[in-house]
């Protein structure tokens, strides 16, 4: 077939293809932004540009060449590298070549594959961008392939490069620690190199969150300034390197970390490397988070565009002490409140070593009879007589020492030869780079569905980052455990997605320890923090809120911090996924009617606080008081959260502004949500644009006091 022949036959099958010729462009656009890619003289690929998008081909062509797309270990350059390869003969180095590009149109994005490779070698390197054209997010992942006669060895292996030219760089990292997630901290780049990494294996986010915001300029804030926010898609360990080279330009390097991660490639062999997903602002974090949460309703999480349950949770009324009578009245409170689902959580299975604490048991998926003489089928009975679900706690990825399956098969844990075992509370991380373990985890989820049919949800934990690094199925392949333990979790994922594809979970690790747009895939929504105190929880949630929308943050009414009124707790789960997990008989009569009432808002309000546009008002980092609002998308509905956390004395109280809102129409405004459980008749109506200029008076001077309201185009 000729070339010409073979163009037609590509356009004609929806793919746009073009070969090498010097100075030809690549432009990869959204509605607003576009990246710019440039063929060299020297038959290499540079980016020209990243930013709003131009007016068409004159703007771009007038663009300078730029700075090397995807640099490779051991040429010219001297700084950080995209990629290195590690070859038989000993030559480290890579030189990427264009050899073609081509376009792809998808469901609500459209797809830019360009192919690299080694003139010498023949190493190709595939790079993938996919823009999402209303949202303004992209999506980046690399295909290396070895086209040797001998294995190679990847050294390091970027989903991303990206190249700025600003006056200035601030980099928004959050970080923290179990039960303290999630804290913003911003740090001005200079020349050298800043690194955003973790090491941790399955629970990988425990100390830092897989995402980061670039200020280019000045740094930005919720309504203005130019910003990047990326994040990788990735249950595993992550690396972003922000390097500031010598003239001042900034590199950013997102995929997966490669420390011990050196991965083998056979000849012909493909690695394709995770989703670098990304979005740039010239108007702040504000729109930044919004595209963000548009694509991942539309485009990532396990359906996204679907309903979430309320639900009550027995953990904090009864720890590990129950049985089947006190679970059954549980189940009875489930319906009095209101709420979709009873939640049983951890404790509830073993028998040689019952699960009475977090010091055995797990891997012994089996009902605890003497706490459940007729199994986990007399509560889903039960739940379905109540006319609510009934969701499960599991944990089956780990393994406690004490337990069945620790005696049997050792070798499926992860754990080094010849040394004393350390345990991360009490247990130990089963081998998912075994095939045998994979059937295993999927036997757990597949044989409890199996046997109770009337399961409607999982709560899948994952409390033990990867400890004793040794597989002993890898064998001499170590480097490879961290990459093929999540490679295993995903093709366990997979199956379960496969057999039960309505089936929604939450994605649990201990808190905060796994947050990541590829695991929100097979999960409907994640655990964002073991703590539930509300005044912690409006730093958590607001720093989630960064990437991912109030849709898959899972949050709940507790006794955490019982100094606050539960009106004030439960305003604050009211901007996520409300949840309860608490003793109703501690709520007085008056608190109980609240929470009943706060349900039945909650559920007439979900399609906007759930599907609707956030906007952060007054960050809690501010000072004593924090304020967010929903807007449904049509813009003729919205909700107001306002919090006093502790007021100062006599303090002046400004108004807030709205945002969001369409200026031309006139809203009525309600408190509702008042803590007798009624609804304000004091109605106001203001125009939209009295709203975000002049605002509202939302704060008072009254500690840990709360506002909920409601606003409604006329």
């Amino acid at each position: 077939m000729t070339a010409k022949k073979l163009l037609f036959a590509a356009m004609s099958a929806g793919i746009a293809m073009s070969m090498y010729a010097a100075g030809e462009q690549i432009v990869v656009e959204t509605d607003d932004n576009a990246i710019v890619f440039t063929v060299g003289d020297n038959n290499r690929l540079y980016q020209s540009y990243f930013g709003q998008r131009l007016n068409g081909a004159a703007d771009y062509k007038a663009l300078p060449l730029g700075t090397e797309a995807y640099l490779t270990h051991g040429m010219e350059d001297y700084f950080e590298p995209a990629l290195h390869i590690n070859r038989a003969d000993g030559n480290p180095s890579t030189l990427l070549e264009y050899k073609k590009h081509e376009t792809v149109s998808h469901e609500g994005s459209t797809e830019t594959v360009i192919t690299l490779a080694d003139p010498v070698y023949g190493d190709e390197v595939v790079l993938h961008y996919e823009a999402f054209g209303p949202e303004n997010v992209f999506k980046s992942w690399t295909e290396i392939t070895n086209r040797e006669k001998t294995p190679v060895e990847l050294e390091k292996f970027a989903s991303s490069m990206l190249h700025f030219d600003a006056p200035k760089y601030i980099v928004t990292q959050y970080s923290g620690d179990w039960a303290n997630e999630v804290n913003s901290l911003d740090q001005e780049l200079h020349f050298g190199k800043k690194v955003i990494d973790t090491k941790l294996g399955a629970r990988e986010n425990m100390f830092v969150s897989p995402f980061f915001q670039l200020s280019l300029g000045d740094k930005a804030t919720e309504t203005s300034g130019d910003v990047l926010v990326g994040t990788l898609g990735w249950s595993g360990n992550f690396r972003f390197v922000f390097e500031v080279d010598n003239l001042g330009k900034l590199r950013v390097i997102s995929g997966i970390n490669p420390y011990f991660s050196q991965y083998p490639l056979a000849k012909g062999e493909t690695f394709r490397t995770p989703e670098f997903i990304f979005t740039l602002s010239d108007k702040g974090t504000g729109e930044a988070s919004r595209n963000l949460h548009d694509w991942a309703r539309r485009h990532q999480i396990k359906d996204g565009k679907g309903d979430r349950m309320t639900l009550l949770n027995n953990w904090e009324a009864t720890y590990f002490d129950f049985d089947e009578n006190k679970l059954v009245s549980l189940i009875g409170e489930a319906k009095e409140l209101g709420v979709d689902m009873f939640l049983l959580d951890d404790g509830w299975f073993g028998n040689k070593y019952p699960r009475h604490s977090d010091t055995q048991a797990l891997g012994d998926w089996e009902v605890t009879a003497d706490k459940l003489p007729n199994g986990i089928a007399r509560l889903t009975e039960e739940a379905d007589r109540q006319g609510v679900k009934f969701g499960l706690w599991i944990e089956p990825e780990m393994v406690s020492p004490k337990s069945e399956l620790y005696e049997k098969h050792k070798d499926w844990v992860i754990t080094l030869p010849n040394r004393d075992e350390y345990y991360f509370r009490n247990q130990l991380v089963l081998d998912l780079t075994n095939p045998k373990v994979q059937d295993y985890v999927f036997g757990v989820v597949d044989g409890l569905m199996t046997k109770y049919p009337g399961i409607a949800y999982f709560k899948w934990d994952c409390n033990s980052p990867i400890t004793n690094i040794f597989s002993n199925y890898e064998g001499k392949n170590q480097s490879k455990l961290y990459i093929d333990y999540v490679k295993g979790l995903y093709s366990v994922l997979d199956r379960i997605a496969a057999k039960y594809p309505d089936l929604p979970m939450m994605l649990c690790s201990g808190g905060g320890g796994r947050t990541d747009y590829k695991g929100l895939e097979y999960f409907t929504e994640m655990w964002p923090s073991d703590n539930t105190d509300p005044i912690e929880r409006l730093f958590i949630q607001w720093g989630y809120s960064q990437v991912f929308p109030a849709k898959v943050q899972c949050a709940h009414v507790t006794t955490w911090n019982k100094k606050a009124p539960v009106k004030f707790r439960t305003n604050v789960a009211m901007m996520g996924k409300l949840g309860f997990d608490l003793n109703l008989h501690e709520l007085t009569s008056e608190e109980l009617a609240f929470c009943k009432g706060a349900i039945k808002d909650y559920n007439r309000l979900k399609p906007v606080i759930l599907d609707g546009d956030q906007y952060r008002l007054v960050s809690p980092y501010s000072g004593n008081h924090a304020s967010t609002m929903f807007v449904g998308k049509d813009g003729r509905q919205a909700v107001v959260f306002a919090f006093d956390v502790h007021p100062r004395y006599n303090e002046k109280l400004d108004n807030v502004k709205l945002q969001g809102l369409d200026a031309t129409r006139n809203y009525s405004v309600r408190e509702i949500n008042l803590a007798d459980g009624s609804q304000s008749q004091d109605v106001k109506t203001y125009s939209g644009k009295y709203l975000m200029t002049v605002g509202l008076p939302l704060f008072t001077r009254n500690d840990l006091a709360s506002r909920v309201y409601e606003l409604k185009a006329q």
